[in-house]
């Protein structure tokens, strides 16, 4: 029978119905791969390298996935020992299954060791367990796996004393070398939870370490004795059981749908799956659970509506939009904006009538686009946030800003892609040269800067502390330029509101403008495809080629046209950009290090960025991904302008 690993635990601790549908082909996944390029992009595996420096002697537990029995007795010998360390040992017992980080056995005392690339402050007394009791909800999915491996460790080896630590990036820390994070390199066709190129012969090299060792055996053990359950009226091991149970004997729970693990549900499968044959999990519970039919499903439904968390609207069986009164939203309106709840209320009497038109408070919006001054700037940020830093004295998981795009509109219409920049050096900080270069493309005049989201804000604060706290920085007018574009952000010691504090076209959407096109989402990539859908005059300008409609471009051709056509639809954008090595041989391709299609979304240009940071590429391929980072973030703020264009040639 197949065990219960530890990545299913945690899988059932979320919804116990994904274990019927978890390892299935019939059902579509969406986070088959998540795991991988998130430990990736946020250097996970240079983590797990930089841990396992902190016990040198340990031995690899070399097992594929599936070899359980391979792994176990790998592990069973070599704690025949009294003193080992080992990485990825194995534990079974009961049809259960566990590999954990690092384990260092000293005569019968063994240390449980779980590596994660997060970061931690050990002088928080409150990190884990909150100021009323409870373990802190962040946390909880660590606890409970490594709660879940002591069980199984301790099972198999009742004669040992198993003690579980947690192994983090320390917050408070600063690297004390420039480059720890190029120490660890990726290569091709390896497993880098494994084999990571060390650029180093020694731990010494690397400095005071930036990571620290938690003992939270205490709050385990309490966890284990049922002091924090994660399913009311279940101890911990009755948790276990019950998990086992469903998912050995492949048994669908049935456990009631809840708002939020249901809104997230990774096993939901598109139109396109489905005709490809792929199977919902989603569908497979609310058909069960509710008896729905096609006809629902092709209904709006409350999971779908914006910014909506009352989970107690799916309890009393309100799942359908068409269900709801505007009691249920609790609707309160606001006067001069679209208040939260009104856009809930916009959304579902305009989905239940299929009402496409946009609503739009015309009046308002035209007031403050009348405090806007020309020529206006439309700014982008690609930024990334690494557990170990790029240089000394910087901390696990400050912001780092690689690149900016930046477009100009003009009074007289004329669209210009005026700057851009780029720093995809391996294992250079960027951060200061990268505002130098914002100061350079906005300080020549006094027009309107717009972002989207408060992201760009965010990094601009960031990229101040930095300054403030590197003694090597002392270009106060960098500071100043920066502050005058910006505001403080709540956690700043300081206060600032920047004469040209930059314009969020986000919020303006939100207190404005309501598009049913984009089915409640306010991200950029959802309200561009909306808008020209929306649009004739943006359909009749950017259904010409670029020369012709007075729009320049860094990275695209005179003859580019953006807008092309699929039956009345507009192609999204994004998904035409350019695919990458679409010019290069098969042979050529095989070589490649970074496996990705094409760059279209903020994760893959993350995941390009580490890629260029973390593996060792040819000079060809990093100038392909270096490209594709530019076309992409170009498109980024010149999806901006045309959100611009909307609001004042539409209305």
């Amino acid at each position: 029978m197949k065990p219960l690993t530890k990545s299913r635990f945690k899988l059932g601790l979320e919804c116990p119905n994904k274990l019927y549908f978890t390892g299935k082909a019939a059902y579509a996944n969406k986070k088959v791969e998540d795991s991988f390029l998130q430990a990736l992009a946020q250097g996970g595996f240079q983590v797990e390298a930089l841990a396992r420096l902190h016990y040198p002697e340990g031995i690899f537990v070399d097992a594929k996935n599936y070899e359980y029995d391979k792994a176990i007795e790998i592990t069973k010998t070599a704690l025949e020992k009294n003193n080992v360390c080992l990485y990825e040992a194995a534990f079974t017992t009961e049809n259960l299954f566990v590999k954990s980080d690092i384990v260092q056995k000293n005569g019968s005392n063994v240390k449980l060791i779980e590596v994660k690339s997060k970061s931690f402050d050990p002088a928080d007394l409150y990190a884990l367990i909150g100021k009323k009791g409870g373990v802190v909800s962040a946390w909880k999915p660590y606890l409970f796996d490594l709660a879940f491996q002591k069980y199984v460790a301790q099972k198999s080896f009742p004669q040992f004393n198993f003690t579980a630590y947690l192994m983090l990036a320390d917050k408070t820390k600063k690297a004390t070398i420039d480059g720890l994070n190029q120490m660890f390199r990726i290569r091709k066709d390896t497993d880098p939870r494994k084999e990571i190129d060390y650029r180093i012969e020694n731990a010494e090299e690397l400095g005071e370490s930036i990571l620290c060792e938690i003992n939270v055996d205490d709050l385990i053990n309490e966890i284990l004795n049922g002091n924090y359950a994660y399913f009311e009226g279940l101890s911990f091991e009755e948790t276990v059981g019950l998990l086992q149970n469903y998912y050995t004997n492949n048994i669908y729970a049935d456990s009631p749908c809840k708002h939020s693990a249901c809104k997230a549900c990774e096993f939901k499968s598109t139109p396109l799956e489905e005709e490809n044959g792929l199977l919902s999990g989603f569908k497979h519970c609310f058909t069960k659970q509710f008896g729905w039919s096609k006809t629902e499903f092709e209904k709006p439904n409350v999971l779908q509506i914006w910014d909506c968390r009352d989970g107690k609207l799916l309890d009393q069986g309100k799942i359908l939009m068409e269900d709801l009164s505007p009691e249920d939203l609790k609707l309160k309106p606001e006067a001069g904006r679209i208040s939260r709840t009104e856009r809930q209320m916009l959304q579902v009497e305009k989905a239940v009538a299929n009402d496409l038109q946009p609503y739009i408070l015309v009046d308002e919006l035209k007031a403050e686009i009348a405090t806007w001054q020309f020529p206006l700037h439309f700014i982008d940020f690609e930024t990334s946030t690494v557990a170990l830093p790029f240089t000394k004295g910087r901390k696990p998981y400050e912001q780092v800003a690689f690149q900016f795009s930046h477009h100009v509109y003009y009074e007289d219409g004329r669209v210009e892609h005026k700057t851009e920049y780029i720093n995809d050096n391996p294992g250079e900080f960027p951060n200061f040269k990268f505002a130098e270069a914002l100061k350079n493309a906005l300080q020549n005049d006094a027009g309107t800067i717009f972002r989207f989201a408060d992201h760009e804000n965010t990094i601009i604060n960031a990229i101040i502390k930095q300054i403030n706290d590197d003694p090597e920085q002392t270009d106060e007018g960098l500071i100043d330029f920066l502050k005058s574009i910006s505001h403080s952000s709540k956690n700043s010691v300081q206060e600032w509101e920047g004469e040209r504090d930059m314009v969020d076209l986000r919020k303006i959407i939100l207190n404005y403008y309501y598009n049913p096109l984009t089915n409640g989402s306010n991200s950029l990539k959802y309200v561009l495809p909306a808008i020209l859908n929306t649009s004739n005059f943006l359909q009749t300008k950017y259904s010409q080629p670029l020369s012709e409609i007075n729009v320049s471009s860094k990275n695209f051709p005179n003859n580019h046209i953006w807008l092309n056509f699929e039956g009345n639809q507009v192609i999204n954008p994004y998904k035409q950009l350019p695919k990458l090595f679409a010019d290069w041989d098969q042979e050529k391709i095989k070589e490649t290090l970074s496996d990705l299609e094409s760059i279209a979304d903020g994760g893959a240009a993350l995941t390009a960025y580490s890629k260029l940071q973390f593996t060792d590429m040819s000079n060809a391929e990093r100038e392909e991904l270096r490209k594709s980072l530019l076309k992409y973030c170009e498109l980024d703020t010149l999806a901006m302008v045309m959100l611009y264009e909307h609001f004042t040639c539409d209305f």
